[in-house]
């Protein structure tokens, strides 16, 4: 049976979708995303009677887990014939006890249509934090998936025509290597222990670029150097068991805050629905938005309307929300420099953007150059002159106040539950 899905996420024929329907529906929380792209975000080549396996970290860890697969803008269904998950085993190799079958309404096989997503049912297989998980799914029809292009890791194929792999442990099933994470776009865990999900949210700075960029003369970089995934090891090695939380990464580069600044549609305020909001656990969010509206020559003013709109939007949910000034970019002419000073004089004023946000998280203090505040400080330079090396994403990483984080969580879940007993 195949269970078919709507845009909105829910299965017909083949009940609701997981997320809509699990028990524990309130101790789910979203461990790992990275959304889908429109304008470099389609396959480059048609899948036939081949698997794809993802290698995704989970930033904490769970009693079972669930899968969210994305045809966001696609533009025509997409079938997934078989899916599987289990622990990496390094490469594209699988723990073998850990491998799980995934279904979806109860069936092995499901469409997605075009602007569609679902979310698997339950999955029972423990995890841990900072766990690698393998998701593995096949398709049997000429398929052209969304994409994330950067992945920040490598994720494999099996060979053209290679059949049904996802069964596969050793790792054999999948030869080919690429660096897009192809139709996952999140994995939530199951359990209490979580005090729920802190989401990264901006543009190229958020995403990672140059976080494989470690210097002249260093040894190739290791994967994982994102500020995001440093500061997620920060939260498990530093803070107590009863104060974990997870931290995901929803950048994409090259967008923008407004909607009139460009971006196509993957604009700050036109996909907080889909890549935030429609996350499970939530508490709060860091915000890094507004470079390449300057960069495309927007005002200052039409910036901090997609802020103030998207600060409400999460304030209303419940969702804390910390923002960061603006970091430097040498290419900006005098007058964007300006526009910059006034964004992020709003974003310092009072300490919580004018009143509008709950805290600041100041990367362009950590970043800027102290002779030259207009450049990134050199030892932090990925070589563009724009985004932090690993040395760089490193040091934003340990400028984040972990006991802010774990306090936005418990606040939020504290007046998320006094709602729920009203």
């Amino acid at each position: 049976m195949i269970t078919l899905v709507t845009a909105a996420g829910i299965a017909v024929g083949g009940g609701v979708t997981a997320g809509a329907s699990a028990p524990d529906a309130d101790e789910w929380s979203t461990s790992w995303t990275q959304s889908q792209q429109r304008s470099s975000g389609l396959s480059p080549e048609t899948f036939q009677n081949r698997s794809v396996r993802v290698v995704t970290r989970l930033t904490q860890g769970g009693s079972a887990l669930r899968v969210r697969l994305q045809n966001q803008f696609g533009t025509a269904p997409l079938v997934v014939n078989a899916t599987t998950a289990g622990l990496s085993a390094g490469g594209a190799a699988v723990r073998p006890e850990s491998l799980r079958t995934v279904t979806f309404g109860g069936s092995p096989t499901v469409s997605v249509p075009a602007g569609g997503e679902v979310w698997s049912d339950p999955v029972n297989l423990a995890t841990s934090a900072m766990d690698d998980l393998a998701v593995s799914f096949y398709l049997a029809n000429p398929t052209r998936m969304m994409l994330h292009d950067l992945a920040g890791r490598t994720n494999y194929f099996s060979a053209a025509g290679g059949g049904n792999t996802t069964a596969d442990t050793s790792g054999a099933g999948f030869p080919d290597t690429h660096g897009w994470t192809y139709l996952v776009s999140a994995v939530d865990v199951l359990g209490p222990d979580v005090a729920g999900t802190v989401v990264a949210y901006g543009s190229s700075v958020v995403d990672g670029v140059g976080a494989d960029n470690c210097g002249t003369g260093c040894p190739p970089p290791a994967v994982f150097q994102r500020w995001t995934d440093t500061l997620a090891r920060r939260v498990v090695d530093e803070l107590p068991a009863d104060r974990q939380v997870a931290v995901v990464n929803e950048g994409i580069a090259g967008t923008t805050a407004a909607p009139a600044c460009g971006a196509g549609g993957l604009d700050g305020v036109s996909r907080l629905d889909r890549d935030v909001l429609a996350l499970h656990r939530v508490r709060a969010v860091i915000y890094y938005y507004g470079t390449n509206d300057l960069a495309n020559n927007c005002s200052a003013e039409t910036i901090l309307a997609a802020y103030r709109d998207t600060f409400a939007r999460l304030r209303a949910a419940g969702i804390k929300v910390f923002v960061t000034p603006i970091t430097p970019r040498p290419g900006y002419t005098a007058e964007q420099n300006a526009r910059r000073a006034v964004v992020n004089d709003f974003v310092r004023a009072g300490g919580n953007c004018s009143g509008t946000c709950d805290g600041v998280f100041d990367f362009d203090a950590v970043l800027r150059d102290p002779n030259n505040p207009n450049s990134i400080y050199p030892p932090y330079d990925s070589g563009d002159g724009v985004h932090a090396n690993i040395a760089g994403q490193s040091a934003i990483a340990r400028s984040v106040p972990l006991d802010r984080l774990s306090r936005a969580a418990r606040a939020a879940r504290a007046a998320r539950s006094a709602r729920s007993a009203r």
